[in-house]
Parts: C-alpha cells; sequence; structure tokens
C-alpha cells in the first residue's frame, strides 16, 4: 500500500486500516492459519521434520499448478499431492531407529520430482507467469470471504484430530521405543500424523502460497521450544508467536511498500532470533553456577529444574 503511512495518531491509523474491508478478511484468514500453523508446526520441531515439512510445502505448487492445468480448483492440487506424499513419505520412510537416513533421501527425492512437474505443468500452461507467483507466495491482501470460510471448515477436523491424539501422538513422538512397547500404535501415529500435516500444508497454502506456510510451521514453534520445553506452554508460546508473526506482518504490509513474505519470515525470525539470545544468557548463567530456572536443551518435554 505505497500511498497509505502511519501518522502521530496511531489509533485514526489502526481504525483506518480495520475499515477496510480487504483488511479485515485478510486478519480472519490470517488469524486461522497461525493458529493451525503453529499448533501442526510445534510437533513437526519436536519430532525434527522439518524437512518432510518443507518438502509438504514444496509439493503444493506442482499439485496447485497441475489442478489448474486440469481446469480443477487449485485447493484440489494442494490436497491431492500434499496428502499423497505425506502417505508415501510414512510408508515408506518410516522414524524408526536408523532409517532417518533412508527418510531423508526418500524425502528429498520426491522433493525434487515433483518441483520437476511443477516446472513442467507451468510450462504446460501458456502465459501461467502470473498464476505462478500467487502459487508460490499466496495473495493475503486478495482474500475473499468463501476462502476464509472454506479455511475455517478444513481447519476444524485437522485440530480435532491434533486433539483427540495429543497425548498418544507426544508419547510416540518423544520416546518411539518405549511408546511402541507400551502398545501405542506408533506407526499408525506417524501416518496419521503426516496425512495430518499434509491437510494443514495444502490448507494454509490455499492463502499462504508453497513458500509462506513452511516459515509459518517452523519458525513459531522453533521460537516457542527455545524458551519452553513444556508442551502446553510451548503450543501456548507457539501460537502467541505465530498471531504476532502474521498480524505485525499484515499491518506492516498495508502500511509500507514491502511485500508481506518478507514482513512475515522477518518478524518471525527476529522473535527466533530473541529467543535464542535468552536462551543463550540463561546457559551462561548455569555455567556460572547461579540459580536459573532452565529447560533440557533437546527441545523435548520435561520437567523444570532448578540448575545449581
Amino acid at each position: 500500500m505505497n500511498d497509505v503511512r502511519f501518522s502521530v495518531d496511531l489509533i485514526a491509523d489502526v481504525v483506518q486500516m480495520w475499515s477496510q474491508p480487504f483488511m479485515v478478511t485478510a486478519f480472519r484468514a490470517g488469524t486461522i492459519v497461525a493458529v493451525l500453523s503453529a499448533l501442526t508446526g510445534w510437533l513437526v520441531v519436536l519430532r525434527r521434520q522439518t524437512f518432510v515439512a518443507h518438502t509438504l510445502s514444496a509439493v503444493g505448487f506442482p499439485g496447485a499448478a497441475g489442478a489448474t492445468l486440469l481446469g480443477v480448483g487449485a485447493l484440489t492440487g494442494y490436497f491431492a499431492f500434499c496428502l499423497a506424499a505425506a502417505a508415501v513419505i510414512a510408508l515408506l520412510g518410516g522414524r524408526g531407529v536408523g532409517r532417518h537416513g533412508h527418510e531423508s533421501a526418500l524425502v528429498g527425492t520426491i522433493q525434487g520430482f515433483l518441483l520437476a512437474c511443477g516446472f513442467v505443468f507451468v510450462a504446460l500452461y501458456r502465459g501461467f507467469l502470473n498464476g505462478t507467483n500467487a502459487l508460490l507466495f499466496g495473495s493475503f491482501l486478495g482474500i475473499t470471504g468463501g476462502q476464509v470460510t472454506v479455511l475455517a471448515v478444513l481447519a476444524v477436523p485437522v485440530l480435532a484430530l491434533l486433539a483427540v491424539a495429543g497425548r498418544p501422538l507426544l508419547f510416540a513422538s518423544t520416546d518411539p521405543e518405549t511408546a511402541r512397547a507400551a502398545g501405542v500404535p506408533v506407526r499408525a501415529l506417524d501416518l496419521g500424523f503426516l496425512l495430518v500435516l499434509g491437510a494443514t500444508v495444502a490448507a494454509v497454502a490455499s492463502i499462504t502460497g508453497a513458500l509462506l506456510v513452511f516459515a509459518l510451521l517452523v519458525l513459531p514453534a522453533a521460537t516457542a521450544q527455545r524458551i519452553t520445553a513444556r508442551p502446553a506452554r510451548g503450543l501456548a508460546l507457539s501460537v502467541l508467536f505465530g498471531l504476532v508473526a502474521v498480524w505485525s506482518a499484515l499491518t506492516a504490509t498495508y502500511y509500507s511498500p514491502y511485500p508481506l513474505g518478507f514482513w512475515l519470515t522477518s518478524i518471525a525470525f527476529a522473535d527466533f532470533v530473541a529467543a535464542a539470545g535468552i536462551r543463550a544468557g540463561l546457559d551462561r548463567r548455569h555455567r556460572r553456577g547461579r540459580p536459573v530456572r532452565t529447560f533440557p536443551r533437546d527441545g523435548l518435554p520435561g520437567s523444570e529444574r532448578i540448575a545449581q
């Protein structure tokens, strides 16, 4: 919004921004996207599956491009490719001991092949350049009320599944071998979570584009886990950081000539750097033998302890 600038009356500025219907719609969509991405992303970071999340977000591009080429909605392509890729990774990759290298190779292979397919679809659909930018970077400021409704409808079952399977999924994510010995269906939970992740990526990418969804999945969650390893607090902080990043980025985009992607990733990264600085300060106090409330550094849930 090159012709809009902040004034000395910040309240009037906010009122003026909220008087624009497209900004109200963008904030509604952004809120849903932030919450959905933050909750799913916290588990992604905990399970050390950020490469999988990156691949699924990249897979959304050829999915939407292929759907457009066939004359169906881009959302259909997002879901078809993201869910199919998630199922393949879960069934052939696994998270067992000693299989991380195999999974990474599989994920990288899937990502490279499908990205190549995406550019083929773009080449076959002549005059697709502008659409490509929208698929990659989204269009928060051009969202319709119908898209917000669809996004909300898609978010409800995803959040419901996370709530129902939360405890066993957390157990299987932190200690899969013990969970398996205790009778927890680890393999089924791995498959279920990756399908939920695929659905989340597809739903969010339909608004943010295929690239920004990865930043929303990883940065708020990683920032929260630098501060606390407790699941409840970590999930709450992940949502908070996601909302702050999205709301701040939308506001900055409205009042500046710079794109949403720049503000969103910059703000989310700044939060992470600040959290890392706090973490480093606490670690220095710990090494000096001062009492400090701290948490395990490995990102796994654990009890608070007082470092002596």
